[in-house]
């Protein structure tokens, strides 16, 4: 799944970030910034015409991004925790 079709609230972790082109300076932006594979990252708002720009946050970190850049961010849904109401 792509940064830009997480849902709103949704947390996914960063898989990759894949470059448009050899020489694509978004992307190596992207990685300098923190986007880097096992980042857990969340959508914490979306922009009024379509969801552009989108808000969000890596840790402590919030950034705004266009749909433009968040296509470029491949994630992994995280595995959801095993049921622990049943330990003993």
């Amino acid at each position: 799944m792509r940064l830009s079709k997480l849902p709103l609230y949704e947390t996914a972790v960063i898989d990759r970030v894949t470059p448009l082109t050899s020489s694509d300076t978004i992307a190596r932006r992207l990685s300098e910034l923190g986007f880097v594979p096992g980042e857990p990252v969340r959508v914490v708002a979306l922009g009024p015409l379509g969801g552009d720009p989108m808000a969000v946050e890596i840790g402590f970190t919030r950034f705004a991004l266009r749909h433009s850049e968040a296509e470029r961010i491949i994630l992994r849904i995280p595995a959801p925790l095993p049921d622990q109401k049943h330990s003993a």
